[in-house]
């Protein structure tokens, strides 16, 4: 299959995007967007899953069990400096969510066994960094990092300006193998701003039994199952994405490809 998948006009649940294991043909990660109008209302179970519920843009009221979030999220595009409103649900959770505006909710989840409380993830926990320098600068936003409390999943925003890489030098992380490196599957939601835009991206292995480059546009899904997988932002577009990381062991080392690590002593 191809390691491109296209938004589609929303469902009657709201659905834009539905990637699950079995669709990608890997173990770990599911993602799926949805986007509600105000006061619709979807119904979930996460059987045998946890799941991080991301509001991107908008208000939803999130209910996780018996926990209630109400008002969460608010911004107009993924592009504002603010982060998003997120819950994490265990696994076996009933979930619940409510547009409180129109609203784009990210479905994020990986195999969990249940353990774990519902909770919001509080936005003072979700600090902006900058990474890189020059052409390489971008600027990230940890969702659920290592630092916070999941069984599998790993969540990061990005935003890369036009005419900047990211992901960059080309990095991966497919062998369980710490500490140089650790097993993660990763999805890329791309958008762009504007959003008739378009940017590249490349999978590859070493052996090049995998070497794809996607031609993205705004709000599509990249599928990272293995390799190394740079981005490139054309001058006059930024581009945003928020990856979702799992594997057999929730933590993230990624290695550079050799043939291009010298970019990060650079100087």
């Amino acid at each position: 299959m191809s390691l491109r998948v296209r938004s589609a006009p929303p469902d009657p649940e709201g659905r834009v995007l539905a990637i699950t294991p079995e669709s990608a043909g890997w173990k770990y990660v599911g993602f799926e967007v949805r986007r509600l109008t105000a006061g619709q209302r979807v119904d979930l179970t996460s059987a045998r899953k946890e799941t991080c519920v991301v509001v991107l843009t908008g208000t939803a009221h999130v209910q996780v069990g018996k926990r209630a979030f109400a008002g969460l999220g608010g911004r107009k595009t993924v592009f504002e400096d603010a982060p998003p409103g997120a819950v994490y649900a265990p696994a076996g959770s009933a979930i619940h969510i409510e547009g409180g505006s129109d609203c784009e909710i990210a479905l994020c989840s990986a195999p969990g066994s249940g353990a774990g409380e519902p909770r919001a993830i509080p936005g003072e926990r979700m600090p902006q960094e900058i990474r890189g320098e020059g052409a390489n600068r971008r600027f990230v936003r940890n969702v659920l990092p290592e630092t916070e409390p999941a069984e599998r999943l790993l969540l990061v925003e990005v935003i890369t300006p036009g005419g900047h890489w990211s992901s960059y030098p080309p990095h991966k992380h497919d062998t369980d193998t710490p500490p140089a490196e650790t097993q993660l599957e990763e999805t890329y939601y791309h958008r762009l701003d504007p959003p008739q835009g378009f940017a590249f991206q490349r999978v590859y292995t070493d052996d090049r039994s995998i070497d794809e480059t996607v031609c993205v546009e705004d709000g599509d899904v990249v599928l990272v199952p293995r390799g190394y997988h740079p981005v490139g932002a054309p001058h006059g577009y930024d581009l945003y994405y928020l990856n979702v990381m799992a594997g057999p062991v929730r933590r993230w080392i990624a290695r550079d490809d050799p043939a291009h690590a010298w970019i990060k002593g650079r100087r």
